[in-house]
C-alpha cells in the first residue's frame, strides 16, 4: 500500500491576492479600457510606478541587499526601500534572506525556496501558495542586513508601507489627476500583476529556458528575452556564477537597465564600490564550458585521432594558463605590502594579467573553429 504524502497547508491570504489581481487584470481592466479608455497621464503613471518598483527590487532588493555588489548612499538606499515595497514580494529583510538560500542551495528541492527541480509552477508562484519548509524563513543568513537600519525600519513598517504605497498613492493620484477608476485598476492592481509574474519568470522560467555559458552546475539560465522583461536580470546563468558582480548583462550590447541606473547613481555620487568580477574568472568560465562541449561533439564524432590529440593539447595549455593565473594572484597577495607600492612592479601585474586573459581569447577562438569542425 503506497502512502499519500501530505501537502502543507494552503496559505489562503497569499492565494486570494494572486488570484484577485489575476482576475482584474484579466478580465476587469480590459474592459474598462474599451469602455471609457486609458488616458496618456494613467499609463504614464503606471510605467513610473513598475519602472520604479521594478528597479527597487533589481537594483535595490538584489543587487545591492542581497548581494552587496555595490554601496549606496542613504537617499538612494531610502528611496529604493520605500519604492521596493510597491513591489509587494515582502521586506528587504525576508526577500534577501529567501534569495541567499536559494543561491547557497540552487536545485535542492528541500532545501531551495523556489528550486526548479520541483517544476516550472513551483518555482513560479506555487512555493508562495502552500506552506512549505523550505520556504521558511531564515535571518541567520542575513547578519549584516540586521544592522542595516533602513532595512529594519522598512522591516518593521512593511505592511503599512505597502499598503499605502499600492492602495493609498494609486487612490490618491487617481483623484488628483481626475482618472480614479483608471489609474486604481491600471497603475495599481494590473501593474502589481505585470510586475509580478515578469520578476517571477527569473525564479521559474530562467531556470529552463536558455543557454548555460558560463557553468552546467545549476539549472540557471542566460536568456536575452528575459533580460528585456526583468530590467537586465535574465543573463541568469552568469548571476548564479558569478553574484558578486553588479551587472548581469557585461557586454555593452546586452540589455542590463539596473547595471545603468546603478552606474548612472555612481556618477551623480548616490553608488560607489561597484564589484566587478576579474575578466579572466570570466573567460576562464566560458572556455571551460567550450571545452565541455567541444568533448561531447568529440564522442559523437568519427574523426581522425589528431583532432582528439589537438582538443587535449589545447586543454594542457588551458590548464596551463590557470595555473600561471593563481601563481600570479598569489604573488600579488603577498606581495600587496611591499613591491606593488611601487609602481614598475604593479605595471608589470597588470601588463602580465592581460597578457593571460588575451591568451584565453584567443583560445576560445580556436575551440570555436574546433567546434564547427566537429560539428560537420
Amino acid at each position: 500500500m503506497t502512502t499519500q504524502v501530505k501537502k502543507p497547508p494552503l496559505l489562503f491570504s497569499t492565494g486570494f491576492m494572486f488570484a484577485a489581481t489575476a482576475l482584474i487584470s484579466l478580465i476587469v481592466v480590459p474592459w474598462y479600457g474599451f469602455a471609457h479608455g486609458y488616458s496618456a497621464t494613467t499609463w504614464g503613471i503606471f510605467g513610473l510606478f513598475w519602472l520604479l518598483n521594478g528597479l527597487s527590487i533589481t537594483a535595490g532588493y538584489h543587487r545591492l541587499w542581497a548581494h552587496s555588489t555595490y554601496k549606496a548612499h542613504p537617499v538612494l538606499r531610502w528611496f529604493l526601500a520605500i519604492w521596493g515595497a510597491q513591489a509587494l514580494q515582502n521586506s528587504i529583510l525576508v526577500w534577501s534572506a529567501q534569495h541567499r538560500h536559494h543561491h547557497k542551495y540552487v536545485d535542492q528541492n528541500d532545501k531551495d525556496p523556489y528550486s526548479a527541480g520541483k517544476g516550472l509552477w513551483y518555482s513560479h508562484i506555487g512555493w508562495m501558495l502552500r506552506d512549505y519548509p523550505s520556504a521558511e524563513t531564515d535571518f541567520k543568513n542575513v547578519p549584516d542586513l540586521k544592522r542595516d537600519t533602513i532595512v529594519m525600519w522598512q522591516h518593521r513598517w512593511y505592511w503599512p508601507l505597502t499598503a499605502f504605497m499600492n492602495i493609498g498613492l494609486p487612490i490618491l493620484l487617481g483623484w488628483v489627476s481626475g482618472e480614479f477608476w483608471g489609474v486604481v485598476l491600471l497603475a495599481g492592481v494590473f501593474r502589481l500583476f505585470v510586475a509580478h509574474h515578469l520578476t517571477f519568470l527569473i525564479n521559474s522560467l530562467a531556470h529552463f529556458w536558455g543557454k548555460q555559458t558560463y557553468t552546467e552546475k545549476n539549472s540557471a539560465r542566460d536568456s536575452w528575452v528575459l533580460a528585456l522583461l526583468t530590467w537586465g536580470e535574465g543573463y541568469h546563468n552568469f548571476h548564479h556564477m558569478f553574484q558578486n558582480d553588479y551587472r548581469n548583462g557585461i557586454r555593452w550590447w546586452q540589455f542590463d537597465l539596473t547595471k545603468w541606473f546603478i552606474n548612472v547613481c555612481r556618477i551623480s555620487g548616490l553608488a560607489w564600490g561597484l564589484r566587478r568580477v576579474p575578466k579572466f574568472r570570466i573567460l576562464r568560465a566560458r572556455l571551460s564550458m567550450d571545452f565541455v562541449r567541444a568533448e561531447r561533439k568529440l564522442q559523437n564524432s568519427q574523426l581522425e585521432q589528431k583532432w582528439k590529440t589537438l582538443i587535449e593539447k589545447e586543454y594542457l595549455q588551458f590548464k596551463n594558463t590557470i595555473h600561471e593565473w593563481q601563481e600570479l594572484q598569489a604573488e600579488r597577495a603577498n606581495d600587496v605590502g611591499e613591491k606593488l607600492i611601487n609602481r614598475w612592479h604593479k605595471t608589470a601585474f597588470h601588463t602580465h594579467a592581460k597578457e593571460l586573459e588575451y591568451r584565453l581569447k584567443m583560445q576560445r577562438r580556436r575551440i570555436a573553429l574546433l567546434s564547427i569542425t566537429l560539428g560537420k
